[in-house]
């Protein structure tokens, strides 16, 4: 009975891990499948609620169709160029630093990467602002690269350091070069983790994107900033809301992209 009863057991806590990731993972594309919707739903709602009320002089000066979609441009494209400029960087630089030629240089770069996302986004933005005079897009875009580097940096290298030695061996036991196993092999399996330090870097650029008005980058914040100045709550509603709701879409994007761009069985 004994016996039976540690059989049954096991199987059991078997069941208990095989359910565990299908249970994570029907609630993730639940998340995936809601998230979406529930942006659009609340964005629509506060923004009819704001726009067919009566506003005032100062109200309708910045409440406005052309005037919100031009902050939102604004920031979008803030955080677009954070983004490409990330990846462009850190995972080449990833890849180098998990090279056994350049692998002493990873805790150097890592913590660098660690300074950057520790020190306060506004203080970094202000203090480049300080030392080079820029203004606009670029004054918020490469402070901000820096902020934002180290997701997307970490979990290039990491991605690539956990891939099953035996299989770089096996790649390389049938005459793959060092580059074909790299390319053939550790990326498409470091691609989930990637993915995942992306999605990361993009919802730290769409938050910390709110602080370009400081330094006349534009952007949500600026809403958010004018309704706080003038006391005017409806204005500080809509920039919030739609900042939120944009770091939520960009969020459900970055999503997307780990379902549909992951390797096959990655996730199973």
């Amino acid at each position: 009975m004994t016996a039976v009863a540690e059989g049954l057991a096991g199987i059991s806590e078997t069941r208990s891990f095989e359910e565990k990731p299908s249970v994570a993972r029907r609630s993730d594309r639940i998340r995936l499948f809601i998230q979406p919707i529930a942006v659009v739903v609340i964005v629509a709602a506060v923004l009819t609620w704001v726009l067919a009320g009566d506003l005032n002089a100062n109200e309708s000066e910045t409440l406005n169709l052309p005037t919100i979609l031009t902050l939102t441009g604004q920031h979008i494209l803030i955080t677009l160029v954070v983004s490409v400029l990330v990846v462009v960087i850190a995972v080449p630089l990833g890849i180098a630093l998990t090279r056994p030629a350049l692998k002493w240089l990873s805790p150097v770069f890592l913590a660098i990467a660690n300074i950057g996302q520790a020190a306060p986004a506004l203080g970094v933005i202000v203090l480049f602002f300080l030392w080079t005079g820029i203004e606009g897009l670029w004054a918020v875009s490469i402070p901000l690269i820096f902020y934002t580097l180290l997701p997307v940096l970490r979990n290039t290298m990491v991605g690539i350091q956990q891939v099953d030695r035996s299989l770089i061996d096996a790649g390389r036991g049938i005459g793959m070069s060092a580059s074909g196993v790299l390319f053939k092999v550790e990326l498409p399996l470091a691609v989930p983790l990637i993915l995942a330090g992306l999605r990361t870097a993009l919802v730290l650029a769409v938050g910390t994107a709110t602080l370009a008005f400081f330094v006349n980058g534009g952007g949500l914040g600026e809403l958010i900033d004018t309704g706080y100045k003038l006391q005017l709550n409806s204005v500080m509603y809509v920039g919030a809301v739609l900042a939120i709701g944009l770091a939520l879409l960009v969020d459900w994007l970055g999503g997307m992209a780990e379902v549909w761009l992951s390797p096959k069985g990655a996730s199973e």
